[in-house]
C-alpha cells in the first residue's frame, strides 16, 4: 500500500470516528431537549451523520480493498435547515431562560461542524486523486449546512437569553 492510500485510509478512519461521535450527540441532544422541533431536527442531523458514516466506511472498505474510491456510493442529499428558527421551534423563546441545555447543545453542535468543515477540507486539499477530493468536498459543503443552522439558530437566541438569564448589562 503505497503512502498516499494509507494516509486516504487513516483520513477516513478519523472521520468516521468523527461521524460517530458526531451522530451519539445528536442524539442525545435529540433525548434532553425540550421542544419538539429540536428533537426532530436532532434526530433528523443524528440520521444524516450516521449516513455520513456508512457512504465513509463503504469507502474506507474500498480503499482498502482496491486503493480506489467506490464511485457508486453515493451521499444522498441533505435536509435544508433554513428559516429564522432552524433547529428549535419559535416556542423556545417562551422559556428561553431556562433553555440552558438547547443553547448548550447549539453551541456544541456548532464546534463539532465546524471541526468537521475544516477537516474535511484539509483533507480535500491534500488529496492526490480527484475522486477523493470530490468527497471531502462534498462532505465539508454539506456540514457547512450543519454548522449555518446552528450559528443561525444561536444569533436568533443569543440576545434573548443574555438578557433572561442575566449575563447581558442592559
Amino acid at each position: 500500500m503505497d503512502s498516499s492510500t494509507k494516509r486516504v485510509i487513516d483520513g477516513l478512519q478519523k472521520a468516521m470516528q468523527a461521524e460517530n461521535e458526531g451522530r451519539h450527540f445528536y442524539l442525545m441532544a435529540a433525548g434532553n431537549t425540550k421542544d419538539p422541533q429540536g428533537q426532530e431536527i436532532f434526530e433528523n442531523l443524528a440520521e444524516e451523520e450516521l449516513s455520513h458514516f456508512h457512504y465513509l466506511q463503504a469507502q474506507y472498505k474500498s480503499m482498502v480493498k482496491t486503493g480506489k474510491v467506490d464511485s457508486s456510493v453515493k451521499l444522498g442529499k441533505s435536509k435544508a435547515l433554513t428559516g429564522s428558527h432552524p433547529i428549535f421551534s419559535e416556542a423556545i423563546k417562551d422559556r428561553i431562560n431556562q433553555a440552558h441545555y438547547e443553547m448548550t447543545a447549539l453551541s456544541i453542535g456548532a464546534q463539532l461542524e465546524q471541526s468537521a468543515v475544516m477537516f474535511y477540507s484539509a483533507e480535500a486539499e491534500a488529496a492526490t486523486d480527484p475522486a477523493v477530493a470530490a468527497f471531502y468536498k462534498e462532505l465539508a459543503e454539506w456540514e457547512r449546512g450543519h454548522l449555518k443552522a446552528l450559528q443561525d439558530q444561536m444569533e436568533v437566541l443569543r440576545e434573548d437569553y443574555w438578557s433572561q438569564g442575566g449575563f447581558s448589562p442592559f
